[in-house]
């Protein structure tokens, strides 16, 4: 389906809210559990919730749940209530009594753009987008465009609509990655015919959010590096990117089913070079869908034109 779902076990779900001024919501990316993650924040201006407990040289290593939000560092809430329905599944690490679930989040700045800056995403929300992804069952179409946490982007300065973007890499030996995007850039798309605008206007808080997942066997230290190589592809996708006034952020997920060539070291270079090379594609590719994919909004706001390309 060439999508981040294409990955075994990997669900996405969506929630949002438009109109009444309103136009929000939560993705959550809901992996197998004992699935191994860490990410990578770059972006000048990053909101994100729980991303230290993702460093390789912390206690644990596996993650509950992904939430990508809007709502800016408000938003952030919506991560509590994925947190809570991992607990309510028994997902997490288990303590005396309870389980306590990593459930990392990050946010984009969409804050405003249905007309009201108080219409944000908080716990329910999340708590909905995860038990979301986990009714969708594996490998189900993932719904792009204005959708989840791409419902408020926009991108090229505010110029044109943002929204949900997804895709997939097959490679050899059964390995698979993927990627999903929630295109919110302050820059343009590379490839669209999009120009990069000269003037800021007022849009110019922003933030891409990516989850790059893989069927592939890593570690933490690996999975950082692969969402190391996933900025790569973001910074192909958008002109410019990484700036001041972005938050861009990747995770990456490995949920451990196939081996990787580790025979010697030479093979085993070759096989995260090869993966890490195709999460910066897949993430590039995430980024233009999620741009193709967008819908024309119009609220009390302003009016924010899907990009067409010429003749088409």
């Amino acid at each position: 389906m060439n999508s981040i779902t294409d990955v075994a076990g990997i669900r996405v779900g969506h929630v949002q809210r438009v109109g009444d001024g309103w136009l929000s919501g939560v993705t959550v990316v809901l992996p197998p559990v004992g699935t191994v993650g860490s990410v990578d924040v770059r972006g000048g201006g990053p909101g994100t919730h729980e991303t230290d407990a993702l460093d390789p040289t912390t206690l644990v290593s596996t993650v509950d749940a992904v939430v990508l939000t809007g709502g800016s560092a408000f938003g952030l809430a919506s991560a509590t209530g994925a947190q809570l329905w991992c607990e309510e599944q028994g997902r997490g690490f288990a303590v005396p009594g309870t389980v306590v679930p990593i459930v990392p989040a990050a946010a984009i700045f969409d804050l405003g753009r249905g007309g009201d800056v108080k219409a944000r995403p908080g716990a329910e929300m999340g708590y909905q987008a995860a038990a979301a992804a986990f009714a969708s069952g594996d490998h189900a179409a993932v719904e792009r465009g204005n959708v989840g946490a791409g419902t408020g982007a926009v991108v090229a300065r505010g110029h044109y609509k943002g929204g949900i973007g997804t895709s997939s890499i097959t490679l050899d030996g059964g390995v698979l990655v993927g990627a999903i995007a929630v295109v919110n850039a302050l820059g343009a798309p590379v490839g669209l015919g999009i120009g990069t605008q000269s003037s800021a206007g007022e849009q110019g808080l922003n933030t891409t959010l990516v989850v790059i997942a893989t069927n592939a066997v890593l570690d933490v230290a690996e999975c950082k590096r692969t969402a190391s190589a996933g900025h790569a592809g973001l910074a192909r996708a958008l002109d410019p990117s990484h700036t001041l006034a972005d938050g861009d952020t990747v995770f990456a997920l490995a949920t451990g089913a196939v081996e990787l060539d580790r025979s010697t070291e030479e093979a085993r270079q070759v096989s995260l070079i090869t993966l890490q090379s195709a999460a910066a594609e897949a993430v590039r590719l995430a980024i233009l869908d999620g741009v193709r994919s967008a819908e024309s909004v119009t609220t009390t706001a302003g009016e924010f034109p899907a990009f067409r390309p010429s003749g088409g």
